[in-house]
């Protein structure tokens, strides 16, 4: 295997599940319909759902297990999805390039998170949107998920330095029960922010 989410992801299961995270797809419903890309994508639950809804869709991560199980859930769900071997710290799009941004449990070390984030605001068009879901310092103790280095837990201040070019929509510190296949389940304490690029 190439790396820790090859091994994670080499069994026949979808680890975190085939049905897309709920702060996520409750928060695509408002939006219209266009380009959207999901980094660290794993095993393409979220990318899947986007494409069902129409949703012009590509997705990333360095799992070559990822990629394949995420390929195998778009055909058979019939949807087509543009899946990419990638590391978030070096892969580029052109400037204004997605409609919708989506990082869902995308984790990134502390000494290159805010460079990652802010990279990726030159991605959305003009009045695209980012959003995010993720581990906050709080889960620490919890079972659900999540990195247990407590740099690598995101807070609110590191949403409103990382996104400062984004007009925020939401941005909260909440307690959330995940039910995301085997690896999240349970009381989780999450962060969530929606980010919108002024035009």
């Amino acid at each position: 295997m190439n790396n820790q989410w090859d091994l994670r992801f080499s069994g026949s299961e979808y680890v975190y599940g085939i049905d897309p995270n709920a702060f996520f797809a409750e928060q695509l419903e408002s939006l219209p319909i266009g380009h959207i890309v999901f980094p660290c994508e794993g095993e393409g639950r979220n990318a899947v759902y986007a494409a069902s809804k129409g949703w012009n869709t590509i997705a990333f991560d360095g799992s070559f297990q990822g990629k394949a199980k995420a390929e195998l859930l778009a055909n058979e769900k019939k949807v087509d999805i543009h899946y990419l071997i990638g590391n978030a710290e070096t892969i580029e799009f052109p400037l204004d390039s997605f409609d919708c941004i989506a990082l869902i449990y995308a984790h990134f070390p502390d000494t290159i998170r805010s460079m990652i984030h802010q990279k990726m605001v030159t991605w959305l068009k003009p009045g695209g949107t980012l959003i995010l879901e993720a581990f906050n310092p709080l889960q620490i103790p919890y079972t659900s998920g999540g990195p247990k280095d407590i740099s690598m837990l995101y807070t609110k201040q590191m949403m409103m330095s990382d996104f400062k070019e984004l007009s925020t929509i939401v941005l909260s510190e909440e307690q959330t029960v995940l039910n995301e296949g085997p690896l999240h389940q349970g009381i989780a304490q999450v962060l969530r922010f929606v980010g919108r690029k002024t035009i």
